[in-house]
């Protein structure tokens, strides 16, 4: 028994998460590394390689969290630290990215106008998805809850597939010159595959470890998913866009951090729902949490408008706002508002 107390002492969840940073910096190298050998194996533009190919890879900790929250029946759990990430993303990631960069960090007109108004319309898409479900398959009035069944999930799936099909089109427009010299395609799939393995690994027990010390210290379940678990399964997206924004790649950066996100909202949510068969989905929480992405999303938007580069104090104002959003969950957490209903 005491071994099983020292086990589960803050001080070895500490360690853990000490560790598992490592070991997610180490996985996301990889990750990084093999997804630019292979993109311009196969010719694909920066923004794509971000949007998707890295993307998807650093977005696996999401998708493992939403996938076993739905399995074991909390699925709200799982929506909220996934929307929490996303707000993560979307105003952490970047100005962590500007500031670690020399100098301003460069965006283009296709991050702006593809890629942020596409995440728009992807955060839109959800807000219907949840509202048809509430509409017609509701469980409560108070909180607002609905069943969101597989034919709704297919919805954002859907939009998804619109998605690839224009970056497919993107890169065939493009035709960029491959770079085959000196490959070794087999090896650069195998360290890519390597580089997820050790980052869904690593996330899930840097999640574990700091649920723990939150539940050892008295944090709120829904504070502590909404910010420090979401911000923990960010953690190798956060990792890979500030070592591309160093590298002076901001398409790349920037790309990964949307498509993260787009892919977060469009795909993992919805797949657990397909594993499943249905869930209930919390719409006087989850509604509002969208809107503050939204928020997030335009103010994003706005300041990679602006001469398309984020300043340092743009990066600076962004981190922020993140600020304002803790501080009003932490009002939501203990009763000083009350905008969240039935957390």
């Amino acid at each position: 028994m005491a071994g099983t107390g020292f086990l589960g002492s803050p001080l070895v969840h500490v360690f853990v998460i000490v560790a598992a940073t490592a070991a997610i910096w180490v996985g996301s190298g990889w990750l990084e590394e093999a997804a630019e050998t292979l993109s311009g194996y196969y010719g694909l533009p920066a923004v794509v390689q971000g949007s998707i190919v890295v993307a998807i890879g650093s977005s696996f900790p999401e998708l493992v969290s939403v996938l076993v929250t739905a399995v074991v029946g909390v699925f709200d759990m799982g929506v909220g630290a996934l929307v929490g990430s996303a707000i993560f993303n979307i105003l952490v990631i970047p100005a962590l990215s500007g500031l670690g960069t020399d100098g301003d960090l460069e965006a283009s007109r296709t991050i702006v106008y593809k890629e942020a108004q596409f995440y728009m319309i992807a955060v839109s898409a959800l807000v219907v998805t949840f509202a048809l479900a509430v509409i017609y398959y509701p469980v409560s009035s108070d909180p607002i809850v609905g069943e969101l069944t597989r034919p709704l999930a297919t919805i954002p799936l859907l939009l998804y597939g619109l998605y690839l099909f224009i970056q497919y089109q993107d890169v065939d427009d493009a035709a960029l010159d491959r770079v085959r010299d000196g490959v070794d395609v087999r090896r650069e799939w195998a360290k890519l595959l390597a580089g997820l393995a050790v980052i869904v690994v690593t996330v899930e027990r840097l999640v574990a470890s700091v649920e723990s010390l939150g539940t050892t210290f008295g944090i709120p379940e829904f504070l502590a998913g909404i910010t420090v678990v979401a911000a923990a399964t960010s953690l190798p997206d956060t990792l890979v866009s500030v070592r591309s924004a160093r590298e002076r790649r901001g398409a790349t950066s920037l790309g990964n951090v949307l498509g993260s996100n787009t892919f977060d909202l469009l795909v993992a949510i919805p797949l657990g729902v397909l594993i499943v068969g249905s869930v209930d989905i919390n719409f006087s929480t989850a509604v509002p949490m969208l809107g503050v992405l939204t928020v997030a999303t335009v103010l994003l938007f706005a300041t990679l408008r602006t001469d398309l580069s984020l300043t340092p104090r743009e990066s600076y104002a962004l981190l922020a706002a993140y600020l304002l959003f803790v501080a009003w969950v932490v009002a939501e957490t203990i009763g000083v508002t009350g905008v969240l209903r039935g957390i």
